[in-house]
């Protein structure tokens, strides 16, 4: 099955990251000692790892054994109710709060050493004074090379309590000795909009990785920009976006739709309902609108995606989504760790539900999605099984469909030339981005000077580079690998890793996007329009 190997990571994602974690206004009508109290079926786990613990003839862990039975109990139940151990709280939590505290570099664990991809614009590393291809040696004393060193020690050395300071030790090429810098620790954010810039002079582009605490204010920041920059049509991009917050995913709505517009419902197992309605605070509720979606937009970009499509409002692009409507909400399990259960589901304001079926095990719900990817809807939109049972009506008469996924209004099949398994192998290890790290070591100056805006436009990746970057390959993996076949392709994701080594803010997606068949379709949908 040749998509199994390329989309596994990416629906394990899907099925435990971010978008699983969208129930955070929901209510419980039990109470406290309802929901604690003592009975027999508690009793007997309790009672079972008592056991263990005092007369069972080995010395066990029984807290791996408790981590077992809870991951257990939940996959019995749907595939998004997840357990999170205590030892990955703090990164989840981090990761889902879009912001750290730290120093704010970029960097790679490079010959057993901290090397700096880049420091983070206008944070307190670049305030400092540190910069790309700079070797972080020491953090108060401590060592940060070393072959046994692991990432997460590194990090840890280096975050701290905000307005902190940390002494480090660095070494720069060319310089004689190394340099002390000492820089304070700050609120760093984890970026969820990728990208913002103008396509065109009229339209708009946003890209959201997931919907975290921080997104909201990101978004509506890079939507104010645009707009200053002349944007009266916006591309809102969400292919890969995994979901996060209901409450984030309601906001962007909001900025979209015109006031008392329904933009979903929730409904518990008791039947309790609970409505969602835009407000009057929306800034974009005349301009023309686009959303990008793909097979592993999820969840919280689903509702996103599934409340415009059923108000009218824009045209939903690109393939079909991957059929989440189930609702999670954290609940603390008393040691650290924490259980995120299916409290609901969500319903688009037509009242479709997009959740695919899962009665036959978690599984068979993976396999039907491997299926749904193989069976060639990908594409061919007449590929994509309906029910004519699930079949509903918006205001303006428009047929959309529930029962898993939201199929969008224009369909634009996968573009297999950018999503070669050679070149997302080399892209998931790294290959591009340390082969550009290296190049850059040899001479950083060759950029000095260049704008972004002049990179990105007329930069010319060379096919000596190419050449290169195959040998670098080759000297690296067992396989011999050439891209005769995909050269273009192959010089694409280096001048997109290039310009993200030296520009960030975007720039890794605004190089792909120039060769990208459904922003070209964004593009000329645009065109159509005016």
């Amino acid at each position: 099955m040749p998509y199994k190997k390329k989309y596994l990571p990416l629906i394990l994602g899907v099925a435990v990251a971010a978008g699983i974690f969208i129930g955070g206004k929901l209510h419980f009508a039990d109470s406290g000692d309802r929901l604690f109290s003592s009975n027999s079926k508690k009793d007997k786990l309790n009672r079972l790892i008592d056991y263990i613990d005092y007369d069972y003839v080995d010395d066990i862990n029984t807290d791996s054994i408790v981590d077992v039975t809870v991951n257990g109990i939940l996959e019995n139940l749907d595939p998004h109710s997840v357990y999170i151990p205590k030892e990955d709280m703090q990164s989840v939590s981090e990761n889902m709060k879009g912001d750290f505290v730290g120093i704010g570099v970029s960097f790679y664990a490079y010959r057993d050493s901290i090397a700096v991809v880049r420091a983070i614009a206008n944070g307190p590393s670049e305030k400092a004074g540190i910069k790309g291809g700079d070797r972080i040696l020491l953090a108060d004393g401590d060592t940060l090379y070393g072959a046994k060193l692991k990432s997460d020690e590194i990090i840890n050395k280096l975050k701290g309590s905000i307005g902190t300071n940390v002494n480090l030790k660095v070494f720069r090429k060319g310089e004689p000795k190394l340099l002390d810098f000492t820089v304070k620790r700050s609120v760093i954010p984890i970026k969820s909009v990728d990208a913002a810039y103008m396509l065109t002079n009229t339209l708009g582009y946003i890209k959201i990785n997931r919907f975290a605490e921080s997104t909201y204010r990101e978004f509506k920041k890079a939507l104010n920009d645009l707009l200053k920059e002349g944007a009266t049509e916006l591309a809102l991009d969400l292919r890969d976006n995994p979901g996060g917050f209901l409450n984030i995913a309601e906001d962007i709505v909001d900025e979209f739709l015109e006031e008392d517009k329904l933009i979903l419902f929730t409904k518990n197992k008791r039947g309790n309902i609970e409505k969602s309605f835009a407000t009057d605070k929306g800034d974009f509720q005349k301009g023309k609108l686009f959303v990008l979606i793909n097979e592993n937009s999820a969840s919280a970009s689903e509702i996103v995606a599934g409340a415009l499509q059923d108000n009218d409002k824009g045209t939903i692009v690109g393939r079909r989504s991957y059929g989440k409507g189930l609702v999670q909400r954290e609940m603390d399990l008393g040691d650290g760790s924490a259980v995120r259960l299916t409290v609901s589901r969500y319903y688009t304001p037509t009242g479709r539900s997009i959740q695919r079926p899962y009665n036959k095990g978690n599984d068979t719900y993976y396999d039907d999605y491997f299926e749904r990817l193989e069976s060639g809807e990908l594409l061919d939109a007449n590929k994509i099984k309906v029910a004519d049972s699930l079949k509903f009506k918006t205001p303006k008469g428009k047929i959309v469909y529930g029962g898993g996924g939201i199929i969008p209004d224009v369909f634009v099949p996968i573009d297999n030339s950018m999503q070669n398994e050679t070149l997302t192998f080399l892209e998931r290890r790294g290959f591009i981005g340390y082969f550009i790290f290296e190049m850059l070591e040899k001479n950083r100056n060759a950029y000095k000077g260049l704008s972004k805006k002049e990179f990105i436009e007329n930069y010319k990746i060379s096919d000596d580079m190419v050449f290169q970057f195959q040998e670098y390959v080759n000297e690296r993996t067992d396989s011999k690998v050439t891209f005769v076949a995909y050269h273009d392709e192959v010089k694409q994701y280096i001048k997109a890793n290039l310009a993200d080594q030296l520009y960030g803010e975007g720039a890794f997606n605004q190089v792909l996007n120039q060769r990208d068949i459904m922003i070209e379709e964004v593009i000329e949908l645009s065109k159509l329009g005016n």
